[in-house]
């Protein structure tokens, strides 16, 4: 049974899932994406809760007894430490995130030992300017018993039409598994999809309007976007192929999307140069299932699917985390 920190709309928990885990408790402070992520399931274990500051007992009053977890998983809220982000202010509370997780692991891990945890966060976690907050959060996970490893993967090497490289910490409890070097975890293990195996199929989504009825869209609640209007939308309906600016990035056909983080400064433009993409689009460039589904506004919906975990990625580690570790557990009940 897992406890899931910041779970969003539940991207790295159906990995996890689809692996053979269970997730007994979410928690993220957005309700939207507790609605996105409890619509999605049946055991609807999501939770509002602004996580800043969250303690033990907290945890336990909305799990409903004490809560004995095997492992936790999650992706402190990663804005402050990407590269992609010009405006980064002294004192955001989100670098103070990761530490939250740590202390949470280390809390739950004390009254009862853990087998594992596995954090997700942007590579930038490892650059200078904020490593020191990566390597105080291994020293508090080592001191509490955990074999550490910085894994840098990328999406685009997990069955998922992504290029987005990122940091997955993982621990595993040193003493339960001593053999097991979570280093050797997770190596690449299929053929990168291509935008056009993804998308290109599709019909037209809907265009935002006042009052759109979406459950009538033909295709999925969640294919629609913003209509073009950006004059970098010309009135034969393209652009230039290949135009990726800061803001303003076209995708290529016959290659992996770039990091779908699109929104309010990120404009991610489909193949045709003819329009944004839509929400259903970016969820499917992340590796969500067809028939996952976002609630909320099509600003909240944006915000779930370009912060997600793609669920591919999530699955890749999840499942090697099980093959590494369910042998070992099993011989040592039986």
């Amino acid at each position: 049974m897992l406890l899931s920190l910041f779970c969003g709309a539940g991207g790295l928990d159906l990995g996890f899932e689809q692996a053979g885990f269970d997730v007994g408790l979410a928690l993220d402070r957005k309700a939207d994406s507790v609605k996105s992520y409890n619509l999605n399931r049946t055991n609807k274990a999501a939770r509002v809760k602004d996580l800043a500051g969250v303690s033990v007992k907290d945890i336990d009053k909305l799990y409903g007894s004490t809560f004995r977890p095997t492992g936790v998983i999650g992706g402190p809220p990663c804005q402050s430490f990407s590269q992609a982000n010009v405006n980064q202010r002294v004192g955001d509370i989100r670098t103070a995130l990761p530490m939250t997780f740590a202390d949470v692991v280390v809390a739950l891990h004390a009254r009862h030992p853990m087998d594992f945890f596995v954090m997700e966060n942007v590579v930038g976690l490892t650059l200078k300017k904020h490593v020191a907050t990566l390597d105080a959060v291994e020293v508090k996970l080592k001191q509490a018993g955990f074999e550490i490893a910085r894994l840098m993967l990328n999406a685009k090497d997990y069955n998922t039409p992504q290029n987005r490289p990122r940091l997955f910490l993982v621990g595993v409890n040193r003493r339960r598994f001593p053999t097991v070097d979570p280093n050797t975890l997770v190596p690449p293990t299929s053929r990168t999809p291509t935008v056009r195996e993804t998308i290109e199929k599709l019909g037209e989504p809907t265009h935002f309007a006042r009052g759109v009825d979406m459950s009538s869209n033909p295709v999925h609640v969640n294919h629609w976007c913003m209509a073009p209007k950006s004059p970098k939308f010309h009135q034969d309906g393209g652009v230039k192929p290949g135009v990726k600016g800061r803001s303003f990035k076209m995708l290529e056909w016959d290659a992996p999307s770039i990091a779908v983080a699109y929104g309010h400064r990120e404009v991610n433009v489909h193949p045709s140069g003819r329009r944004r993409l839509s929400v259903y689009e970016a969820m499917l460039l992340q590796g969500f299932p067809k028939m996952y589904k976002l609630e909320g506004t099509l600003s909240s919906q944006i915000d779930q699917v370009s912060e997600a975990v793609p669920p591919t990625l999530a699955y890749a580690v999840a499942s090697t985390i099980m093959a590494a570790l369910r042998p070992i557990a099993l011989a040592k009940t039986g």
